[in-house]
């Protein structure tokens, strides 16, 4: 079969019970019908149309939306960053298509790269030249103050010299440093030119940065409203890096739209991050990946004592978060080989978590804080054909998506087969 042929036969997925990535009852007795790419139809068994499709037979197994990861690299070839930054862009672009490759295996047929990705990328995927992968929305080259967690110099590095679109004395594959609000906005005109879906700039520091205190505020107040003013008269929203409470509640007054990490948020903050309807998106995985293996793996010793100060309190944050309505999405944040733990996001999750507040955060809240409610992450008319059948039921047993992901009995992406085990 031509793939032409391919992605235009009609799927109708039969006998299922239906996540639909929002409901916390599974719904039954309805078909899902897929066409084109598309979801054309959940409604009852209507033999008459059977025989121009193809039925797939679902035995009583879950149906459920193609996951979405919020936050990874996928340049992100190491856990030194400052070698990552000084690599071969051919090197790194192999790199991402054995992170995409991967991530589609695992279920997540749509990411969100919060710093590196690009459009060459997107023109490879576009062209077909990496077969099959996750869709993929990038925010180009994050955008990091002199000396924050976006500049991988190490601290003994000469200035260089280096000018970025005017904005600034430094760039790489990763970052641009930008200086002053009228830098921050020529930075962030410059990173939507060249195709982004939205903009991350670092609102504190962190753990792979080599100079920058972890548990310090970063940029000031005029830079990130000029950030978040250029980023919404564009039509696009900011994310922005933080661990510290401080950090996080300046994100929020100023109008940032996806708060990532927020390790250390504490209960006020988490009640007037909700009270200003930002998004979080914690990232557990890369956490106790880094914890567990880090130091094996070259993770910078700078690094792993700034890890010390942040490890004891993420699942506490996810309570917190959770108790004060705060929308919380998922990522993984992972770097190198460790791109293999994506899955354990949802694991580490579901030790504070109900299983079903960490589905919707990979499913209906991620796509909704990603501008796309409706299309992804759901399982209605209209929506996307990006479909998981699993060997049991999610809500009461999370970890079927993790692990070897022998639970994920089909993936589908766009309509099409990516994985059709039994």
């Amino acid at each position: 079969m031509s793939k032409a042929d391919e992605a235009g036969k009609r799927l109708i997925f039969r006998s299922a019970r239906i996540f639909d990535g929002d409901s916390d009852a599974l719904i039954e007795g309805k078909d899902v019908v897929a066409a084109g790419g598309v979801i054309e139809d959940v409604a009852s068994p209507d033999p008459a149309i059977d025989r121009d499709a193809e039925v797939i037979d679902c035995s009583g197994r879950v149906l459920m939306p193609g996951l979405i990861d919020a936050h990874v690299h996928v340049y992100a070839a190491g856990l030194n960053i400052t070698r990552v930054v000084q690599s071969p862009m051919s090197y790194l672009a192999h790199f991402a298509a054995k992170f995409l490759h991967g991530c589609l295996d695992r279920g997540f047929t749509t990411v969100r790269d919060v710093g590196g990705a690009d459009v060459g990328l997107v023109g490879a995927i576009r062209d077909g030249l990496l077969g099959t992968v996750p869709r993929l929305f990038y925010g180009g080259r994050v955008i990091s103050q002199t000396g924050g967690h976006g500049d991988f110099r190490p601290g003994d590095h000469a200035l260089d010299g280096v000018t970025c679109c005017g904005c600034g004395f430094h760039s790489d594959h990763m970052a641009v440093v930008a200086d002053g609000a009228d830098a921050v906005r020529r930075a962030v005109r410059e990173e939507l030119r060249r195709g982004a879906s939205h903009i991350k700039i670092m609102g504190s520091g962190g753990v792979a940065s080599p100079t920058d205190p972890l548990d310090r505020c970063q940029y000031s107040d005029d830079e990130i409203k000029a950030a978040v003013d250029e980023a919404e008269r564009a039509g696009s929203y900011i994310a922005a890096h933080c661990h510290p409470p401080e950090a996080v509640r300046r994100a929020a007054a100023f109008g940032v739209r996806s708060i990532e990490h927020a390790t250390l948020i504490d209960r006020e903050t988490a009640e007037f991050v909700a009270e200003c309807g930002s998004y979080a998106v914690p990232t557990m995985a890369t956490l106790f990946g880094l914890l567990e293996e880090g130091a094996a793996l070259g993770l910078p010793a700078v690094s792993v004592e700034k890890l010390r100060k942040i490890g004891d309190s993420a699942l506490k944050g996810l309570e917190i978060m959770k108790l004060a309505g705060v929308k919380m999405g998922l990522g993984s944040d992972l770097l190198g080989q460790q791109h293999v733990r994506q899955s354990s996001e949802f694991t580490l999750r579901a030790q504070v978590l109900p299983a079903i507040d960490v589905l919707r955060s990979a499913c209906s809240v991620n796509a909704e804080l990603m501008g796309q409610a409706g299309r992804l992450g759901c399982i209605r008319k209209g929506a996307v054909a990006d479909l998981l059948v699993i060997d049991g039921n999610p809500l009461e047993n999370i970890s079927l998506l993790a692990g070897d992901h022998a639970g994920i009995a089909m993936i589908v992406k766009d309509g099409k087969f990516h994985k059709r085990s039994r």
